[in-house]
Parts: C-alpha cells; sequence; structure tokens
C-alpha cells in the first residue's frame, strides 16, 4: 500500500468527496484505512455488567484504500505516488542497485521513499 499512518489524504468518491483528513489506521490486508473524522458511522452498543454504557456511538468507518489519495500541499490535490531509491546528494533512482552504485565503493544503506512524478514532491 502506498498510504501509511498519519498521512494526509483526500478523499475521491463518495459523500465525502474532495474532503482531507489524517489517516489513523492502515488495514494492509483488506486494503482499507481508517481516516480521522469521515466516514462516520453509529454504533449501536448494549450496556454490560463491566460498566460498559449503552447508547449510540459515532465511530468512523474504514475506506477502501483505492478511494483515497495521497493528498499533495504543493499541488493542493491528490497525486499519485510511485517509489524512488535515495542515492548519493539525493539523487533519485528507479532501482535501488542503480542508487548503491552512485555512492561508489562505499557500503551505504539506500532509503526508499514515496515520490509523486507530476509535482516532484517525497513524501517521507
Amino acid at each position: 500500500m502506498r498510504i501509511k499512518k498519519n498521512d494526509l489524504v483526500i478523499i475521491l468518491t463518495g459523500k465525502e468527496r474532495g474532503l482531507t483528513g489524517r489517516v489513523l489506521r492502515v488495514d494492509p490486508r483488506h486494503n482499507r484505512v481508517v481516516v480521522e473524522g469521515r466516514a462516520i458511522v453509529q454504533r449501536h452498543r448494549k450496556a454490560n455488567q463491566q460498566g460498559q454504557e449503552g447508547g449510540i456511538i459515532p465511530r468512523e468507518a474504514a475506506i477502501h484504500a483505492s478511494n483515497v489519495a495521497l493528498y499533495s500541499e504543493k499541488a493542493g490535490r491528490g497525486v499519485r505516488v510511485c517509489a524512488r531509491y535515495v542515492g548519493v546528494n539525493g539523487q533519485m533512482f528507479v532501482t535501488r542497485e542503480l542508487a548503491m552504485q552512485s555512492f561508489g565503493e562505499v557500503a551505504a544503506k539506500v532509503k526508499k521513499v514515496r515520490f509523486a512524478p507530476k509535482t516532484g514532491e517525497v513524501f517521507e
């Protein structure tokens, strides 16, 4: 998944289309995300003997990851991202091998980042 916890995302479909929010949880197994303050549903909870009160509790529902996009502050809209590897002096490479070669003989750890090709933005 290209979306991680605490990312700022924009909702692409549904009744909350065009609204932004922070990602609270990511479920890569089911390809879903929970966005703060968005997709509010009401859960009816029954009271129990452990002291938990009953009532109607509003909470955020999961949204499919294909219905949200990373929000770019630079572009002011959602952007698509791809993976890039950071080489020497912050230069971007498509493969890890090319990034390692840029360091020369020194065995350096190469960092993988999310990169928006249209805006040139890097999401850490």
